[in-house]
């Protein structure tokens, strides 16, 4: 069953050097019917101005991933890390016992456009942790390339928890499917451009929640860039 989430029901936050676009609950955009899905608990769509960003702010027991899509991102936390992340590049920090970043358009005249994504750990109080990793358009051109897995499989990023994220490219003919277990719940996010779904057609920004089905078949894009997220069977996320 897919249950269809559409750009334009998206929760909006507007602050003249931020656009951000929440597809679930976030901040001040509060929904009951969009409180996150299995262990997936937030997808922000969001466009800094040049120069501007997140001073340094706080977070806890969470895993956090960035993926940027367009423009450089600068991140700096209290682990010592520093890095600029680019478009192919992927970050994911374990906030665990806590942690503090900032997030900086790292241009002083190009806007910067990426995707937050806030997994829920399976443990609590563990030690912070970064992580961070390049894959090429080769690697996601025409397939559905691992990024995150709980054990780091295929080079992705090691996540706290029975998650998977799979990034892919589509164009024109271009297809792949992802075999789910029978027992598996999956999201489906278009980052950008268009692309079908198991025959259903999605615009940029759309997601679906996917139940009951074994395969997911992407194909017939234009210029699309898409997230799936395999995920445990639950409704809603789950604080360990």
């Amino acid at each position: 069953m897919l249950t269809l989430r559409k750009a334009s029901d998206r929760g909006i936050a507007r602050h003249g050097w931020l656009t951000s676009f929440h597809t679930f609950s976030f901040a001040s955009y509060r929904d009951l019917n969009q409180q996150g899905f299995s262990d997936l608990l937030v997808i922000n769509d969001d466009r800094v101005a040049a120069a501007k960003g997140f001073g340094q702010h706080p977070h806890r027991d969470m895993e956090i991933f960035s993926y940027v899509l367009e423009g450089a991102l600068e991140h700096k936390d209290t682990l010592g890390t520093g890095s600029v992340i680019r478009p192919g590049d992927v970050q994911l920090m374990s906030a665990g016992s806590g942690v503090a970043h900032s997030e900086f358009n790292h241009s002083a005249d190009e806007p910067v456009h990426f995707l937050q994504i806030w997994i829920v750990p399976n443990v609590v109080g563990a030690t912070p942790r970064y992580q961070q990793e390049h894959f090429s358009p080769e690697q996601k051109r025409g397939r559905l390339q691992l990024i995150i897995s709980p054990d780091g499989a295929e080079g992705s990023l090691h996540v706290r928890q029975d998650a998977r994220v799979y990034a892919g490219l589509f164009d024109g003919q271009e297809s792949a499917t992802l075999t789910l277990a029978a027992d598996r719940y999956a999201y489906v996010h278009v980052a950008r451009g268009s692309v079908e779904l198991n025959g259903v057609r999605l615009q940029e920004g759309d997601g679906v929640r996917v139940r009951q089905e074994q395969a997911l078949t992407l194909g017939n894009g234009q210029d699309a860039e898409v997230l799936v997220f395999d995920l445990r069977p639950q409704e809603l996320p789950q604080m360990p």
